[in-house]
C-alpha cells in the first residue's frame, strides 16, 4: 500500500504539471472504487482551476478555483488505496487494462508541447476519488486524523502521554491514525528498527527518552523515503511512472528469517495488528 512517502513523492511529481492549469476533462471510465465517484464531478470541475495540490496523511487534495476566485473553497481527494498510483502520461498513451480515471488540463501559454496528463490506475480498486465542500480539512475522511509526523505538532511529549497505561504494542500504537498519520507498516518497522525498540512492547512502558529518539528517526526515515522517491515492493510507481528506490535501505521489513544487517542475528517475524512484523531480538528491546 503506497504510504505518506509515496504519496507525497507523488504529490510533489504531479503538482507542477497541475498548478495554475484549468481543468478540461475528467473522464471517468471505472466510478465503482472504494466508493463510488460522484456522478456530477467531471461536469462540476469542467472549466475551473486547479490551485497547487496538497497532502493530508495519505489523501491528495486538489482544491479548485472558481472563476476570479482568489481562493478555492472546494475540490476533491484522491486515495490510492492498496494498489493505486497516479502517474502523467502523454495525451496518445493507450489505456491499461487498470486505468479508471484521467484528469486533462489547458495548455498554458508557454507551453511547447501538448500539456500531460494525470492517469489513475488502481488494479484492486480499494482507492477513492471524493470531492469536499469548503475546508478538506472538516471532510469526514480527514477530521479525525493526529499531527503529521514532518511537522511541529508531532512531539515525543505529546505522544508519551498519550501513551500512558496503554497495554497495545508500540508499532500499532505509532500506526495509529490518530496518534500520528503516515506511519504505515514499512516505515513503522524500520523506525522501531533503527530506534532499537522492540515492536511487541507495550506502549505505555516505552519512556519518554526513547519516544524523544524514536519521534525523530520516524521523521529521519520519512524524509529520506521522500527523498528517495518511496519504496516501491510491487505496485507503486510515482508521477513519473518510475519506481522508488527507499526499497534498498530497508533493514526488517519482509526481511523474516534472514540475518540482521546490523549483529548477524536471524530476524524474527510476528503478526501485530493483523499485521507482518519484523525485528531483530539482538538490537531491539
Amino acid at each position: 500500500m503506497p504510504e505518506l512517502p509515496e504519496v507525497e513523492t507523488t504529490r510533489k511529481g504531479i503538482n507542477p504539471w497541475l498548478e495554475g492549469r484549468t481543468i478540461e476533462k475528467l473522464e471517468v471510465r471505472q466510478p465503482k472504487l472504494r466508493w463510488p465517484i460522484p456522478e456530477d464531478l467531471p461536469q462540476r470541475v469542467k472549466g475551473l482551476k486547479l490551485a497547487p495540490l496538497q497532502r493530508r496523511a495519505k489523501y491528495l487534495i486538489f482544491p479548485v478555483l472558481e472563476k476570479e476566485a482568489q481562493e478555492a473553497n472546494w475540490g476533491f481527494i484522491w486515495h490510492l488505496g492498496m494498489s493505486g498510483s497516479l502517474r502523467l502520461v502523454a495525451p496518445d498513451e493507450p489505456w491499461k487494462k487498470h486505468d479508471h480515471v484521467e484528469l486533462q488540463v489547458a495548455a498554458l501559454a508557454e507551453d511547447y508541447q501538448a500539456p500531460m496528463r494525470l492517469r489513475y490506475h488502481d488494479p484492486r480498486r480499494f482507492g477513492a476519488l471524493l470531492d469536499y465542500q469548503g475546508a478538506a480539512s472538516e471532510h469526514a475522511l480527514l477530521k479525525k486524523l493526529g499531527p503529521e509526523p514532518l511537522s511541529d505538532a508531532f512531539t515525543a511529549q505529546a505522544l508519551f502521554q498519550r501513551s500512558r497505561n496503554r497495554k497495545l504494542a508500540i508499532k500499532v500504537f505509532i500506526m495509529d491514525n490518530a496518534q500520528v498519520v503516515g506511519v504505515g507498516n514499512i516505515y513503522a518497522s524500520e523506525a522501531l528498527f533503527r530506534a532499537g525498540i522492540d515492536p511487541r512492547r507495550a506502549a505505555g512502558t516505552v519512556s519518554l527518552k526513547r519516544y524523544q529518539r524514536l519521534v525523530e528517526i520516524i521523521r529521519e526515515v520519512l524524509a529520506a523515503a521522500i527523498e528517495q522517491g518511496g519504496t516501491t515492493l510491487r505496485d507503486f510507481v510515482g508521477g513519473d511512472g518510475k519506481p522508488g528506490y527507499f526499497a534498498q535501505e530497508l533493514n526488517v521489513y519482509g526481511r523474516g528469517g534472514l540475518a540482521c544487517k546490523a549483529c548477524g542475528a536471524v530476524l524474527q517475524e510476528v503478526k501485530l495488528g493483523q499485521r507482518a512484523s519484523v525485528w531483530c531480538k539482538a538490537c531491539q528491546t
